[in-house]
């Protein structure tokens, strides 16, 4: 005999469950059909249960899957008896698109009176299992029995949502406000270090791949005195306040901070934040700097004018002093002064060469690591020293009023 098998298909979003079935094979009876079609159901899964009582509304497994929908709707014996006497009532048979009349329909409706109206509404949100439908559980239902249940997920639908690529977002801060605003950059692969082979230092090579295997999110940003000052306001970041230069704190970018300063913020962050905050490895610098370029910056082999901050960028700021965050147009992952203004601190150890580098985007904890690595320029540099590939040692204890620091945050899988 061969069996004709049934395929399920829940489409639980749209809170609608499509039954799709071949006819009987030649010889095959009704009932063989019918144990087919049972042995596809899967009992926890409250739709297909409900296909079958659809198709076999007076079928041989009709009791063992009103029992399957009882421990799934979890049911005390007095509230079993109020749905079978539901289901038991005279009516049209139950169908997809059933009235309001349904034999299903009055089983819900004496099983809701028994639970004071409130689990079926959180199953049928949780079929749908998105933001909104949980919302809406929760405003008919906000000390209902679920009601944690369906915060939790809530939440998770949120984070979910907050995380997709090129989305922007930022966490709430246990001692009050936000922390700095971040966006999500994809997976994705590049070369990394100098692949014009054009003006180039030596410890820029060898030119090797690097695949970033999963998303993350990077500060939008530098940090900027405000973010950090509000560490030191609540007693983080070992209460050091950093001297401004008298160019403004605010949207500025912190300056005269360490590699060890900037290690005590993130770590700070990721307390109050719950978030998995680090500074950038170098290869993740390089790959959000080049945004899916192969030139010497994202936007192409020359400066430009007035896209950046340094010494011949054409700004207002040029050999001067720090400019505010943002002041020149993002690049294509929405990242704001990539280069210029201050260098970038990142977490590498220093290596006079990328031979033995990592090649999965994770920073290079090996080499001097009293000296660790910066990128990007600053304020006081020429152009060259902006390009994707440069790349300069720095003391990890020095505090210096060009130099300062962008965050990423990890993602869960």
């Amino acid at each position: 005999m061969i069996e004709q098998r049934h395929r399920l298909n829940g489409i639980a979003a749209a809170g609608l469950f499509v039954l799709l079935w071949t006819a009987p094979a030649a010889g095959q009876t009704a009932r063989e059909v019918e144990d087919i079609f049972w042995r596809d159901v899967v009992c926890e899964r409250e739709l297909e249960v409900r296909a079958y009582l659809k198709t076999y509304p007076d079928g041989a497994y009709v009791s063992e899957a009103r029992t399957c929908l009882e421990r799934r709707l979890g049911l005390t014996r007095t509230e079993r008896v109020a749905v079978q006497r539901g289901l038991a009532e005279p009516g049209p048979a139950d169908g997809l698109f059933g009235g309001p009349e349904t034999k299903t329909r009055r089983a819900i409706r004496a099983w809701q009176a028994a639970k004071g109206m409130d689990a079926t509404g959180y199953l049928s949100q949780e079929q749908a299992d998105t933001g909104a439908a949980y919302r809406e559980y929760l405003e008919t239902y906000p000390a209902g029995r679920h009601a944690d249940a369906a915060r939790e997920r809530q939440a998770a639908r949120r984070e979910g949502e907050a995380f997709r690529v090129g989305r922007t977002f930022r966490d709430d801060l246990r001692s009050g406000g936000e922390g700095s605003e971040m966006v999500v950059v994809p997976a994705g692969a590049f070369r990394m270090g100098c692949v014009s082979g054009q003006g180039c230092d030596g410890d820029e090579y060898p030119v090797h791949r690097v695949t970033i295997s999963a998303p993350f999110a990077v500060g939008v940003h530098e940090v900027t005195f405000a973010e950090w000052d509000s560490c030191v306001v609540v007693g983080g970041c070992g209460g050091h306040r950093p001297d401004d230069e008298g160019w403004g704190r605010g949207r500025r970018p912190v300056v005269n901070v360490s590699w060890k300063d900037a290690q005590a913020y993130v770590a700070w962050l990721t307390r109050e934040s719950g978030g998995q905050y680090r500074l950038l490895s170098e290869a993740e610098w390089e790959y959000v700097a080049r945004a899916g370029s192969e030139t010497a910056y994202s936007w192409g082999e020359g400066i430009g004018r007035n896209r950046a901050n340094c010494d011949g960028c054409g700004s207002r700021w040029d050999n001067e002093q720090t400019a505010p965050v943002g002041s020149f147009q993002a690049n294509t992952f929405g990242l704001y002064d990539v280069y210029g203004n201050v260098w970038k601190r990142v977490e590498d150890c220093w290596n006079d060469s990328y031979a033995g580098a990592p090649a999965d985007g994770s920073a290079w904890k090996q080499g001097d690591c009293n000296t660790c690595v910066v990128r990007g320029g600053s304020w006081y540099l020429e152009p060259r020293a902006l390009r994707s590939a440069n790349r300069v040692r720095g003391s990890a204890g020095s505090r210096d009023n060009y130099v300062g620091f962008r965050v990423a945050r990890s993602l869960p899988p």
